[in-house]
């Protein structure tokens, strides 16, 4: 393991997934403890309530707008992590405000229902509902309607390919790119990466397993039927026609081979796809922001996201 992410793991909470009450007190003493850090002058924050899916109740976002910037913006429409059962907006204050510093562009996250009190479908259709309103309302907030992107963390991965899915089923609204760090895809658990990380640090096994019971009603094995591919994006059986894709992996996460499999397979399909696996960390490493190895991967995602969405001003003929 990175030695400087070793170091702070011993001050760090643990966020077990077993019962959601204490995980969510878990996760709010895991993001006191990183930082909420205050808005910088250069970026305009606000929160606001929209429209949700049909019958269910406004969903939060909080909107992230780099102040002089010339428009109109690209659009990244982000969903935190938590295991679909923990977090909020604060959750990614830190990341939203350096996307929009640091990448140029204007960032929709969204505050989704968690489970297990709303299991799926209710955070997917948040989400998509989110997307949806984003790409219908990018001209009035200052973004481009035709460099719009979903993105998320862990679950949130999860949710940006499931939502990426949908688009594409659906035709539309129109994606331009995924962004996926060290996605949830797969509810099957049946890979080395799953059965070699069964004990922390802050992600392992027996929470994905509780993950799963909180989101789907019932927890992994035999006798639960598969997964509906919005849900666990691997198990669907064409990627073609997908947007252009980053993810990123970690190789002390009992995700890395699901998010390593789905990186293939998207590659085989024909979508265009950066794929970075960072040995020796942890999930979530990156928010770990006093390691050099997180602050390198941040700096990276952040030049993802301009070649992805400024195509234009990263060109040597500005074409």
């Amino acid at each position: 393991m990175d030695p400087q992410l070793a170091a702070a793991l011993p001050d760090m909470p643990h966020v077990g997934l077993a019962d959601p009450v204490r995980a969510r007190a878990a996760m709010r003493e895991l993001v006191a403890f990183l930082g909420v850090p205050e808005a910088p002058g250069h970026v305009e924050v606000a929160d606001r309530e929209i429209p949700g899916p049909p019958g269910a109740p406004p969903v939060p976002v909080r909107l992230y707008r780099p102040r002089n910037a010339p428009g109109p913006l690209p659009v990244l429409v982000y969903f935190h992590g938590g295991g679909f059962c923990t977090g909020d907006l604060d959750n990614e204050q830190e990341r939203c405000l350096g996307f929009a510093a640091e990448a140029g562009v204007l960032v929709v996250s969204v505050e989704y229902r968690l489970a297990p009190e709303h299991p799926f479908p209710a955070a997917f259709d948040d989400c998509h509902a989110a997307t949806a309103w984003a790409w219908e309302n990018a001209a009035r907030l200052g973004g481009d309607p035709e460099r719009v992107a979903v993105g998320g963390g862990s679950a949130g991965g999860a949710l940006a390919a499931g939502v990426a899915l949908r688009a594409r089923d659906e035709a539309g609204p129109p994606l331009v790119f995924q962004f996926l760090l060290y996605p949830v895809l797969d509810d099957r658990m049946d890979t080395p990466s799953m059965r070699a990380y069964t004990e922390p640090p802050l992600f392992n096994r027996t929470d994905v397993e509780h993950m799963w019971r909180h989101y789907l009603g019932s927890g992994p094995g035999p006798g639960r039927a598969a997964a509906p591919v919005y849900a666990a994006p691997a198990r669907a059986a064409d990627l073609a026609g997908l947007p252009p894709a980053y993810l990123l992996v970690a190789e002390i996460d009992p995700l890395r081979d699901e998010a390593l499999g789905y990186a293939r397979r998207l590659i085989e399909a024909g979508v265009p796809t950066e794929l970075h696996h960072v040995p020796g960390v942890y999930h979530g490493f990156d928010g770990v922001t006093s390691a050099e190895v997180a602050r390198h991967a941040v700096a990276g995602q952040h030049r993802a996201l301009r070649r992805a969405l400024h195509r234009a001003l990263d060109s040597p003929d500005g074409k």
